[in-house]
């Protein structure tokens, strides 16, 4: 089973966010906000019927429903690091995202707009 996602440290947090919306957000602060994120998301929708994937940084399985475990999971959310974290952070709607096609989500389940944003 792999380790569960830890949440960031409430400084490093702080900094990582603050370049990040001023544009000048490093591969680890991207790292460290996307793996921060996910763990938030796990632990506020926790369950395994959709798969949340942020390459290369993490991937999640979350929701209540029916527990996936071989091959592709019957739900899955895939988008990239900033797209999660102007989600995560509320800069960015589930709806803008969907239309402006920053994520793929397909399956029952999949949306995930009724936990977002995270903070």
């Amino acid at each position: 089973m792999p380790a569960r996602l830890r949440l960031a440290d409430p400084a490093d947090l702080a900094s990582a966010l603050e370049r990040f919306r001023a544009g000048d957000a490093t591969g680890v602060d991207l790292r460290l906000l996307t793996k921060h994120f996910m763990a938030v998301l796990e632990a506020c929708a926790p369950g395994h019927s959709v798969e949340v994937r942020v390459p290369p940084y993490a991937a999640v399985q979350v929701i209540p429903g029916v527990r996936h475990t071989r091959g592709t999971p019957p739900a899955v959310v895939e988008t990239d690091a900033p797209t999660w974290i102007a989600l995560a952070t509320g800069d960015l709607t589930w709806v803008e995202a969907e239309r402006d096609g920053r994520i793929r989500a397909s399956g029952e389940r999949a949306d995930l707009a009724p936990y977002l944003p995270l903070t």
